[in-house]
């Protein structure tokens, strides 16, 4: 998303995502891999403050030798969907998003790091994208994100958000020429994105986290499960009116407490099959026998998206 510059040397992106107890890092391998592979996927709890835990961790992990990204937290961003401009250049298209958010943002818009990605246009159109999404997020926020890391003497690279990380592991999971719904758990919350051609269309944020599933008794499950089905719904039937030359092929949703059990209350209700996530069906870890649990993969997923990146990749 927001670029930098890097002294990395290594192959492939170091993700290192930082949580109010430990530090997350997913190193993935993406070019000359018929495969990605997730060479490491590691969490490691805080000793001092954040600086000092990745000061200790470039030492241990030779940090300075990758190219390094990390993830904004949900509340310190914002996306909005706008009008790209007419037939004007890309880059033209996106220094222009700044003054079309200007006021759907809370904050002055010159206080504030704008980027954006396009929406594709329907395919066999001989016009450019209609649709950008614009991501703003204050400086302050991007300046209080790499602060540890500049204590640490880590390069970054990029500061990427969340939904752009999704994206990057539901590209992996789609149909050719259909699009794709996955719903993805983890401490924050649920995230609901849509994508086809590893692009991003929409996404949605819900208000159930994991633990929540996993703590909610059998009554209070059902409860949320009926509360996603709602929230789906609702989704399904917005993105197909947007939307109506990409078909959603399924849904997909990661491995949560009672998986089994929320897959076919799901879909008993929808009217598209539903699926649950396997990493190791898209991806190798042979290194890495835990992410072959359940609760570490959901713990991990938007980690490993954010490492997803391609050599040359630039959003």
């Amino acid at each position: 998303m927001w670029l930098f510059g890097s002294k990395g040397q290594k192959p492939g992106w170091m993700c290192i995502n930082l949580l109010p107890d430990r530090v997350d890092v997913a190193h993935v391998l993406m070019a000359g891999k018929a495969r990605p592979e997730i060479v490491l996927c590691d969490s490691y709890r805080k000793e001092g403050d954040t600086a000092a835990t990745l000061g200790r961790l470039r030492r241990e992990l030779q940090l300075n030798r990758y190219r390094c990204t990390t993830l904004l937290r949900s509340g310190d961003y914002q996306i909005v969907p706008v009008e790209a401009s007419g037939n004007v250049p890309a880059l033209e298209a996106k220094i222009a998003v700044r003054w079309r958010i200007k006021d759907m943002i809370d904050y002055p818009v010159e206080t504030a790091a704008v980027d954006a990605v396009f929406v594709p246009a329907p395919d066999g159109s001989t016009e450019r994208a209609s649709q950008m999404l614009a991501v703003a997020a204050k400086n302050d926020a991007i300046a209080a994100t790499i602060k540890p890391f500049n204590e640490a003497d880590i390069a970054l690279e990029v500061i990427d958000i969340p939904e752009l990380a999704q994206r990057n592991l539901a590209h992996r999971l789609e149909q050719e020429g259909r699009g794709l719904a996955l719903l993805a758990f983890d401490e924050r919350g649920g995230l609901l994105t849509f994508t086809s051609g590893g692009e991003l269309y929409q996404h949605r944020r819900i208000d159930i986290s994991l633990a929540s599933l996993a703590e909610a008794a059998p009554e209070q499950r059902k409860e949320l499960y009926d509360r996603l089905v709602l929230e789906l719904q609702r989704s399904l039937d917005h993105f197909d009116r947007q939307f109506r030359h990409v078909a959603v092929a399924r849904v997909m949703v990661t491995p949560v407490p009672g998986a089994d059990g929320l897959r076919e209350h799901l879909a008993a209700n929808l009217d598209v099959p539903v699926a649950l996530v396997h990493l190791s069906e898209i991806m190798d870890f042979p290194h890495i026998p835990e992410l072959h649990e359940d609760a570490r993969q959901a713990q991990c997923l938007q980690l490993i998206g954010a490492a997803m990146r391609d050599e040359s990749a630039a959003a």
